[in-house]
């Protein structure tokens, strides 16, 4: 078949298809039966948390397969201090404040990016970190700086729009860097005795950059299963019967079912794109997670002359500040509670006002359960 007369809207049916995913629910109800016990497997990814509400996977699992969610929302983990250096960067005269949409109703303690929009800030949001070209062009008086978020997903586009900068020498874009690592966040939750963690659904679009390779430490060193999934329905459901049959098999190995987009060694160029930019910090607060040490990336020294941190240092706080403390966002994204257990989820926390990060981002494991679990 010709791959120019494939309808995109076929193919996504084609795994999304209800006899096929109730196939899929059959055969991992009858392999449940042979485990010994129940497992609890962590999907990393807030878009593997969305489909598995969206389409109510949960509903057609056996009581031997639990559903925990994990840190794998951006959005959800940036502390409160980054979004404060974000809305005091925005409100700063001569600066255009750029970054990716999710960021908008996130709140910190000064409040969010669209407050200060509404203050008076030029706050801009766009799909491409290379939009920022355009801004700088059509606004050479101003300081363009682009707030970065997001794991290894999203850092190669940060560092497209740096080469860019770099070699045209653009002298008006700047760069606050909030850039995360995935499997630093999954050792530190496997490094607290406390976990429920069985096994892991491991992230697809971080995976296609990173390879698959960037897992193994997690079956060999940790003794826990991953398997690599897609976000469609029929991903999820065949990535769960790849997780129960290795505990029915006694295997513990990392394998990948998204096998169309994610190989073992992923994306090289974009590796090497972020090798060249890029440096490991030697620490980095999670939100709700805590302090994850290598878990984070900075501009490497070479290029400190774009850093924003390093340019408006004097007027960045460094305090660390906490989330309301009738929030348990941060049980949420450890993989320890479920949005329903918390006191104030869908009551005073809603979209539409927001208490903590899992219920602002459209990612988040709360954003999910009210949306689809027929709360509102």
């Amino acid at each position: 078949m010709k791959t120019d007369n494939i309808n995109l809207k076929d193919l996504y049916d084609g795994f999304r298809q209800s006899d096929v995913i109730k196939k899929y629910a059959s055969l991992i109800e009858t392999a449940s039966h042979q485990l010994k016990n129940p497992i609890n497997i962590m999907e990393v990814c807030g878009g593997h948390t969305h489909t598995i509400m969206k389409y109510g996977l949960k509903q057609l699992l056996p009581p031997k397969i639990n559903f925990i969610h994990g840190p794998g929302c951006p959005v959800c983990v940036m502390p409160k201090e980054r979004i404060d250096h974000a809305y005091i960067l925005s409100m700063q005269p001569d600066v255009i404040l750029v970054t990716l949409g999710d960021m908008i109703k996130v709140p910190g303690s000064l409040g969010s990016l669209q407050d200060a929009r509404s203050k008076g800030a030029d706050v801009r949001f766009v799909y491409s970190p290379l939009d920022c070209l355009k801004i700088a062009k059509e606004n050479e008086n101003k300081k363009i700086i682009f707030f970065a978020i997001g794991f290894e997903t999203t850092t190669p586009m940060t560092s497209a729009l740096i080469n860019q900068v770099v070699e045209k020498n653009i002298k008006n874009i700047f760069f606050h860097i909030n850039h995360i690592t995935v499997p630093e966040a999954m050792m530190a939750l496997l490094d607290d005795p406390t976990n429920k963690i069985d096994a892991f659904i491991g992230p697809s679009h971080v995976s296609v950059i990173s390879g698959s390779k960037i897992y193994e430490i997690f079956p060999k060193q940790y003794k826990k299963p991953v398997v690599v999934s897609g976000f469609e329905p029929l991903d999820v459901m065949e990535s769960i019967l790849m997780i129960v049959d290795q505990f029915n098999q006694n295997r513990c190995e990392l394998e990948v079912e998204y096998t169309r987009s994610v190989s073992y060694d992923g994306n090289v160029t974009a590796q090497n794109l972020i090798k060249k930019y890029f440096q490991t910090r030697d620490n980095f607060r999670w939100r709700g997670l805590g302090d994850i040490s290598k878990s984070a990336l900075k501009l490497s020294d070479k290029f400190a002359h774009l850093d924003a941190e390093i340019i408006y240092k004097d007027i960045l706080p460094s305090q660390m500040i906490d989330d309301h403390k009738l929030c348990i966002c941060g049980e949420i994204l450890k993989g320890k509670a479920n949005p329903q257990e918390c006191k104030v989820f869908g009551t005073a926390c809603k979209p539409s006002s927001p208490m903590g990060s899992c219920m602002v981002s459209s990612e988040g494991a709360c954003a999910a359960y009210y949306k689809y679990g027929n709360l509102r």
